[in-house]
């Protein structure tokens, strides 16, 4: 991934985690700064990495949806199924990078969607593992380890369905 893509990630990431309230407005203006700094331009990018912190938490909610889409980012909503599986993949992400511990990331996403995102359902039931961890035979360690390579599918994920192809004929 090019540091554009990767700072293209990220600001979509800071703004779904922001429209769920799991990072500051003003994390958001960074994600911005940073996307500028990458090589991302755009007049509302700009605006958006002007923003002091003070005026983070008043303007990001209506420059944000301007410089994503000026950068053809998409802007889920946080409601629908595409939001919800969006900022999943976003706090895995927050968890690869050290952000989260692996409970941290199981916790918040069964504390979030339940046992009913078809998409982080295992999560779920790991976060269900971890309190009954001293009736089992499992290690912190092991259920921590599903918990990794669950971060690593989400992160993974492709953010827009595959189209369908044709076989060969």
């Amino acid at each position: 991934m090019t540091s554009t893509e990767a700072a293209a990630t990220a600001l979509q990431d800071y703004a779904i985690l922001w429209s769920v309230g799991d990072v500051r407005a003003s994390d958001v203006v960074n994600a911005a700064c940073d996307a500028l700094v990458a090589g991302l331009d755009s007049p509302g990018l700009r605006i958006l990495a002007a923003c002091t912190r003070a005026e983070a938490d008043y303007d990001v909610r209506e420059l944000l949806p301007a410089a994503l889409d000026e950068l053809n980012l998409a802007v889920h909503p946080v409601a629908g199924g595409a939001g919800q599986e969006a900022a999943a993949r976003a706090l895995a992400r927050r968890m690869l990078a050290g952000k989260l511990t692996p409970w941290e990331f199981a916790f918040r996403i069964h504390q979030r969607y339940g046992h009913e995102l078809p998409l982080t359902e295992r999560l779920a039931e790991l976060d269900d593992e971890y309190d009954i961890l001293e009736y089992g035979d499992r290690t912190v360690d092991q259920v921590n380890a599903e918990v990794l390579a669950e971060a690593r599918r989400l992160a993974g994920h492709p953010q827009v369905p595959a189209e369908p192809t044709d076989g060969p004929g």
